[in-house]
């Protein structure tokens, strides 16, 4: 077994972009945003939803009579961020806080520039500080700061209507943190760094998994035999690429170009590998490849054709 001290880890960040249109009501509601009004919706008994949805969340009905609520409100709960993140509202530290804004029957999230935790308080009576530079999104309000105020409780009827009214958003998203493969990753990872390619056992069906998991997902028990396989395998099935992906727009790969599931000799299930050296096209099922190492030689960078005859249907048909 690996000693704990040699399990590897490695700082891991997931990121891409996601593209919606917006309907009607968040359509207004960000415009709103960026012309310094706030919008909510009122519902059919008469609640006022910040920020406002289409649908009632009790009933499941549509909603669209959109009101303005103030730009001032109260916290109604609150907790302290006193490292902040990159991308978050504020790089100083700051305050998560839940606000209800006049007029408004239910809290919105947002930050509160504020000098420590000891000036934050339910109950505390806050307001919005606009972003210098809006384009109609949530971060249009840069975050909240203590303003003394009275409350104003009636809302006012709004038509929605704004010029040039925002009709889509892009939202990134992204997630860092530090990803630990486990022992059994770790002695898989291992052996690719010395050009091998080796699975776990499981002694109860004795299913060969690569890359092994340190337990069968079948049958639940721990697998601890080690097996060399490979390194030929057969492509089981493929999809043809024909968008650059984030991931590749740097490296040196053309599309459209084929990534497979390939059956390596000896293994109990299929792994994903690109292949190369031979044209998009002439890719099939049955082909026989062999992996193509990265210049550091820890990883297949590709696999290729080996020249041998197609293998039989039969022979990896349990492995589709």
């Amino acid at each position: 077994m690996t000693p704990p001290s040699e399990v590897l880890r490695a700082p891991l960040v997931v990121e891409f972009p996601f593209t919606r249109s917006l309907g009607p009501v968040q359509s207004a509601f960000l415009t709103g945003l960026r012309e310094r009004t706030v919008l909510g919706v009122r519902t059919e008994t008469g609640e006022v939803l910040v920020p406002p949805v289409e649908y009632d969340p009790s009933t499941a009905a549509e909603l669209r009579d959109l009101v303005e609520v103030g730009t001032t409100g109260t916290v109604t709960t609150w907790a302290w961020n006193p490292a902040p993140r990159p991308a978050q509202p504020l790089a100083t530290p700051f305050a998560w806080v839940l606000v209800r804004l006049d007029g408004a029957d239910t809290a919105l999230l947002h930050a509160l520039d504020a000098p420590g935790p000891e000036a934050v308080r339910t109950g505390m009576r806050v307001r919005v500080r606009w972003a210098a530079e809006r384009s109609g999104a949530i971060t249009d309000i840069a975050c909240f700061e203590p303003h003394d105020s009275d409350p104003v409780t009636e809302p006012g009827a709004h038509d929605g209507r704004f010029a040039d009214p925002v009709t889509g958003i892009v939202a990134p998203a992204r997630l860092d943190y530090t990803y630990s493969p486990g022992g059994a990753q770790t002695r898989y990872l291992h052996a690719l760094g010395e050009r091998r390619t080796v699975g776990e056992r499981c002694p109860s069906c004795a299913k060969v998994y690569v890359p092994p998991r340190g337990a069968c997902p079948t049958c639940g028990v721990a697998t601890t035999d080690r097996v060399e396989v490979g390194p030929r395998g057969t492509v089981t099935t493929y999809c043809i690429v024909n968008i650059k992906a984030a991931h590749t727009a740097n490296l040196d790969i053309e599309v459209p170009y084929v990534y497979a599931h390939i059956a390596l000799d000896g293994a109990g299930l299929a792994l994903h590998g690109r292949i190369g050296g031979i044209p998009y096209d002439q890719v099939r099922m049955g082909l026989r490849v062999e992996p193509v190492w990265s210049e550091e030689g820890r990883y297949p960078d590709h696999y290729r054709p080996t020249g041998e005859p197609d293998a039989d249907y039969d022979t990896y048909k349990e492995l589709l």
